[in-house]
């Protein structure tokens, strides 16, 4: 009778995180109309309603399909429609071509939704622990996209010439800005990666040992102020700071500036999740590339720091921090087998590592040993910069 409590009580939290996800997500939804649901403003972006979409195709498809006996899957066609990019699968719509899915309509995308809450209602309590490990990688995913919901809305406002605003209010300002101050570590023999017994996504493991030389690392991130000194002293002119592929970007996009900001009357503006506001020089510089971060730090005579040191000195913060490493396997990762092993390995070439998470990052993401990874010429996350050095 314990035993059985215990999962009972077990089975009861999962639940609640189920439908905790599942509720947040179309919270953010419902600040849109769905007209706002259904645009698609870059290839790299997803369309709301899409979003919604997959996520309810993600519990359909890996867990209601095949562990609940009976269960009628909603739709056939959009396996097709909805799936990302899982190749074990099958064939799926394009991915520049989500915006053009004008059918379903958001409310059938609901429909769908609901649906599949109802039986994930029926099958969490009688799951295996192999399938409740299974629901909390699908919580986890439908997580990830909440914050995906919120960067693609915020690129598409930024198509509008009205530059409207997710939230309404004022967002919260930085008063002051305490000075840049770098903490030593010793380096020798340190050990990066989870290997503990909470969640975690399969590309933060085997927890491994490394050898780092000494190092510093600053003690926050850097402002709005600071990369305008970037600015004003010709940093986005100067072809040194800057790697060659970084370079040619910022030449062919004719970058001036982190992305959303723009100049009128002299002053900066940036649209926000709150609309368009004036530039905070006290508030933390967000949405620059790689290759943006690479040459701030070049102009400030510092240096990005790699993944490992930033795990031995983690700064949990409002928004994701590039590091100076290549999105790569740790050493003795494996996929796992079948269509969720194609979750994050497949994914480990041409992109860098972000840690600390964002304003945007649902609860208990901003872990040490989460790896974010993007495209090193890619802006419209909620990426920052810190700085490291060599000691």
């Amino acid at each position: 009778m314990p035993h059985d409590r215990q999962a009972m009580t077990a089975a009861s939290r999962l639940l609640e995180r189920f439908r905790h996800a599942r509720a947040a997500t179309q919270a953010l939804a419902a600040r849109l109309g769905a007209e706002d649901m259904q645009a698609q403003s870059m290839p790299d972006a997803s369309p709301v309603k899409w979003h919604l979409a997959h996520t309810a195709w993600f519990f359909e498809t890996f867990l209601l399909s095949p562990r609940l006996p009976g269960y009628r899957v909603f739709d056939e066609a959009f396996g097709y429609l909805f799936n990302s990019y899982y190749e074990a699968v099958g064939a799926r719509h394009p991915r520049a071509e989500r915006g053009l899915i004008t059918r379903p309509t958001a409310a059938r995308v609901l429909e769908w939704r609901a649906h599949v809450d109802e039986a994930m209602e029926r099958l969490i309590p009688r799951l295996d622990e192999a399938g409740a490990a299974l629901v909390e990688l699908g919580v986890a995913h439908e997580e990830q996209h909440q914050e995906l919901i919120l960067m693609d809305a915020l690129h598409l406002f930024s198509r509008s010439p009205l530059k409207p605003a997710f939230f309404e209010g004022d967002p919260p300002r930085a008063s002051s800005t305490a000075p840049m101050e770098f903490k030593g570590h010793p380096g020798g023999l340190a050990q990066v990666g989870h290997g503990g017994e909470c969640f975690a996504f399969d590309n933060e493991g085997p927890r491994h040992t490394v050898y780092l030389q000494p190092f510093a690392i600053a003690d926050r991130l850097v402002t709005n102020g600071e990369w305008i000194d970037f600015i004003e002293d010709g940093g986005y002119r100067a072809a040194a700071l800057w790697l060659a592929d970084g370079w040619a970007m910022a030449q062919v996009e004719g970058w001036q500036a982190p992305l959303y900001w723009r100049q009128e009357g002299g002053q900066w503006l940036a649209l926000t999740l709150h609309g368009d506001r004036p530039v905070d020089p006290h508030a933390l510089v967000s949405h620059v590339s790689y290759y943006e971060a690479d040459a701030y730090a070049a102009w400030a005579g510092k240096r990005l720091a790699t993944e490992a040191e930033w795990e031995q000195a983690p700064l949990m913060g409002r928004l994701w921090q590039w590091t100076r490493s290549a999105y790569l396997a740790h050493p003795g990762f494996r996929p796992g087998p079948g269509a969720v092993g194609e979750y994050n390995g497949k994914f480990m070439v041409s992109q860098m590592v972000l840690k600390g998470g964002s304003h945007a990052s649902p609860a208990g993401h901003a872990r040490a040993t989460y790896r974010n990874f993007f495209y090193p010429q890619q802006r419209w996350m909620f990426s920052g910069v810190r700085l490291a050095d060599d000691a």
